[in-house]
């Protein structure tokens, strides 16, 4: 085979990679390539910018060291040998100051979207942001409207072009809770309050999961998301409230035990300050300070004034 036809095949293959990878890319809905939120749309927009400036340096790399390998394969008698070749300043001027500005551009993207992305940090709306509490349990969540007095499992709801102030912990190992289509990851963790502000665009449904590994039920540690009018959402409190499922603190006892394929579950009330019983929970007593001193890490002055 000729070599211009042996490049022409590989230019073909090449070709067909990127082809494949396009179809599949438009055949199936992936979830971070699909954003259905504010957060989430500035972070695809990170995705793929950041991705283009990497390749500017990742397709020569590859493209080099293949036609390298061909070059001064064992067969081919008629590539010069040049030793000396490795000192040459214009080629490593190259390789250097390249690099070195795309790492510069991608630091100061990261830098600006970092403060732009805060999970802490609230977002901007002419409609009020409500909260709810989420609690990581052993393989379920729990969500807690602490302004609406109702619970729910593995099933949250709340009004589209609204701010969303989700305050997370954990009774139990440490875990992530993700909603793809609306914003990144953000952990959960036993005695600790972490905050993520989301927001959808409009009315849809959405998966959420777990994005850390806990243990044997984690696969199957899902919720559904569900954005709605405000109209629909005040109409869902109301028919939560009016059901006849109360959570207690002993039926809350029972709920965080380990447990395995949650069906979804509402609750018209919930014991007073229960996301700041959990969190309260694996802090010291007054008994062990002296014993052990808390991290001050475990719960700010800012988040002490969530636990509601």
């Amino acid at each position: 085979m000729s070599k211009k036809l042996k490049l022409v095949g590989f230019l073909l293959l090449s070709l067909g990679v990127v082809l494949l990878v396009a179809g599949y890319l438009h055949g199936h809905s992936i979830a971070v390539l699909n954003p259905q939120g504010f957060i989430a749309n500035k972070e695809r927009g990170l995705i793929v910018t950041i991705t283009l400036l990497m390749l500017i340096v990742v397709i020569p790399v590859f493209a080099l060291t293949f036609a390298i390998a061909w070059k001064y394969r064992e067969g081919n008698t008629a590539a010069r040998y040049s030793p000396e070749w490795d000192h040459n300043r214009w080629v490593e001027a190259v390789w250097w100051a390249v690099p070195l500005v795309l790492i510069t551009v991608i630091s100061m993207i990261s830098w600006s979207s970092s403060h732009e992305l805060d999970p802490f940090r609230p977002l901007r709306s002419a409609n009020p942001p409500i909260t709810i509490q989420v609690v990581a349990l052993q393989w379920k969540w729990l969500f807690i409207y602490p302004d609406q007095n109702i619970a729910t499992v593995n099933f949250v709801q709340f009004p589209a072009n609204t701010p969303v102030d989700f305050q997370i912990t954990s009774d139990a190992p440490m875990n992530s809770f993700w909603i793809p289509q609306l914003g990144g990851q953000i952990y959960a963790m036993a005695g600790m309050s972490t905050q993520l502000h989301l927001m959808a665009d409009g009315a849809g449904s959405y998966r959420g999961s777990s994005a850390n590994l806990s243990g044997q039920g984690f696969a199957d540690m899902k919720f559904m998301v569900k954005a709605s009018s405000a109209t629909d959402f005040n109409s869902w409190i109301r028919s939560v409230k009016h059901s006849n499922h109360n959570l207690t603190m002993a039926g809350y006892d029972q709920l965080a035990q380990p447990s395995y394929n949650n069906p979804q579950a509402i609750y018209s009330s919930k014991p007073l300050n229960l996301y700041g019983t959990i969190l309260t929970k694996y802090q010291p007593t007054t008994s062990t300070m002296g014993l052990q001193k808390a991290p001050q890490s475990a719960v700010s002055s800012s988040q002490k004034g969530n636990m509601n």
